[in-house]
Parts: structure tokens; C-alpha cells; sequence
């Protein structure tokens, strides 16, 4: 979404009842989620703001002016949840970009840290280098990816999975499976809302993106409802492996 539409969309979502917002520097459109912010009747203190950075911020004293740069453009006071956007290994400077990342949760700049798009490896290297792990992992995930061996690790480490693409937008085409399909019908629910409640089941965290408003408020109607273990055990057949995500080790910004 441009600044327009992320300005419109994210008013009509808090108005819905949304809390969590999710942006990045490479999205384009920090200003208009904070022109959507700033247009809803909700307080600031009570909207949880996550926003990335790219990898030419990369170092510890890089971070911070990413920091301050996005929540400029934000119009926010302090970042709720900084992430730094991908793990570039070619680079080989996200320590220290996480490094900078700890001193910014020390400092109440951002209030929470983590990553996006890290594998385990990726992860234990932050472990190891500094002894803190990432409170969130923003990862590609949704029933077509279920990413089993990230989430177990995350698990161990504490580490909150947080799902980017969760309906499948940017991977598989989730939503015109037959047996998600053929679930919605059974619940009476859009194939959305399915896929939404298996990641909550599993204690994921779903970023969904949608610029109609009609689905923004069907997506948030997912919590008067459940699937069946049956339900689960037929979705979990719906996984291509690790290899069908995005190679973060190939490809980042």
C-alpha cells in the first residue's frame, strides 16, 4: 500500500478493532500508517506499531538513526516493536545491527526487538554473540508453510513466531485450496478466517493484509469459532516443506 491507502486502511482497521500495526521502511508507507493512526479514535498507548529496517542499516550505531527515522515518519515518540527486516548473510553485519537493536530497547527508543525472515542459524548466532534472544520472529508462514522446525526453535528460545503472508499472498495460493474451502464451508466461514484461526491455534501471530474493508473485518472475526483436531491434522497435510519459503539466505533488502 502507498501512504494514501495505508492512511485509509489502517483507520478503517483500528476503527475495527485491530491494535497491531505492521510496516516497514522498504514498504514506502510509514507516514500514511501513522496518518491512520493519528486518524482513529483509539490512543496512541494502546496501538502496538511494528516497523522494519533495511540493511544499510546494518551496525550499531546505524540502527539508531533507522529508528529515529521511522518513528519520524511515524509521527510516534518510540517504536513498539523494531525488527530488523532481513538477515543478509552475504553482508554479515546483522549482530551487529541486533547489538545497536539492544541498545535501543535499553535506551525505551524501541520498546520491543526482533527479527524478520532469520532461520534458526541465523537466530543462534544472535544467541550466541550476545546472550539475548529476539523477543519476535517475523516469518513467511501460513498452513502451505508451516515452517514446523522454525516454530520449534523459536519455542525453545522464547522467541514469539510472528507470520508474514499468512493467507498466501506473496507464496502458495492458500486460499483456493479445496480443503480450505471445503473447512470454510463446514464452519461457514471464508477460507480467510480458517486460515487465520489455524495460526492462532498454533500460537502464531498473523500479519494479514487486506484493502477492502469488508474483509479487514471479517479477518478480525475469527475468535467465536474453532477447528477441530481432525481440522488440523488435514491442514498440517497441506505443507511443501521448507524449501517452497523465500531462501533468506538468497534474498533480502
Amino acid at each position: 500500500m502507498d501512504d494514501r491507502d495505508a492512511e485509509r486502511n489502517v483507520a478503517i482497521a483500528i476503527d475495527a478493532g485491530y491494535r497491531l500495526i505492521d510496516t516497514a521502511e522498504n514498504y514506502g508507507n510509514e507516514r500514511g500508517v501513522g496518518l491512520g493512526m493519528r486518524a482513529s479514535s483509539t490512543p496512541r498507548e494502546q496501538l502496538f506499531v511494528t516497523t522494519k529496517l533495511n540493511k544499510r542499516w546494518h551496525g550499531v550505531d546505524l540502527v539508531a538513526q533507522a529508528c529515529q527515522q521511522s518513528a519520524e515518519r511515524l509521527g510516534v515518540d518510540y517504536i513498539d516493536l523494531l525488527l530488523i527486516h532481513w538477515p543478509n548473510p552475504a553482508q554479515d553485519r546483522y549482530v551487529q545491527a541486533w547489538e545497536g537493536l539492544i541498545k535501543l530497547r535499553e535506551s525505551g527508543h524501541a520498546r520491543a526487538i526482533g527479527t524478520s525472515n532469520f532461520k534458526p542459524a541465523h537466530l543462534q548466532r544472535l544467541v550466541d554473540a550476545t546472550g539475548v534472544a529476539p523477543e519476535v520472529n517475523q516469518i513467511q508462514l501460513s498452513p502451505m508453510l508451516a515452517r514446523t522446525a522454525a516454530r520449534e526453535f523459536h519455542a525453545r528460545q522464547g522467541i514469539v513466531t510472528e507470520a508474514w503472508s499468512p493467507l498466501g499472498g506473496l507464496g502458495p495460493a492458500v486460499l483456493d485450496d479445496p480443503l480450505i474451502r471445503t473447512l470454510a464451508e463446514r464452519h461457514q466461514r471464508t477460507p480467510a478466517q480458517v486460515v487465520l484461526r489455524w495460526h492462532l491455534d498454533l500460537g502464531i501471530v498473523p500479519v494479514a493484509r487486506s484493502s477492502n474493508p469488508e474483509r479487514i473485518r471479517q479477518n478480525i472475526s475469527v475468535f467465536d469459532f474453532e477447528l477441530s483436531n481432525e481440522d488440523h491434522a488435514a491442514l498440517a497435510g497441506l505443507d511443501r516443506g521448507e524449501a517452497a519459503a523465500t531462501d533468506s539466505d538468497r534474498f533480502g533488502h
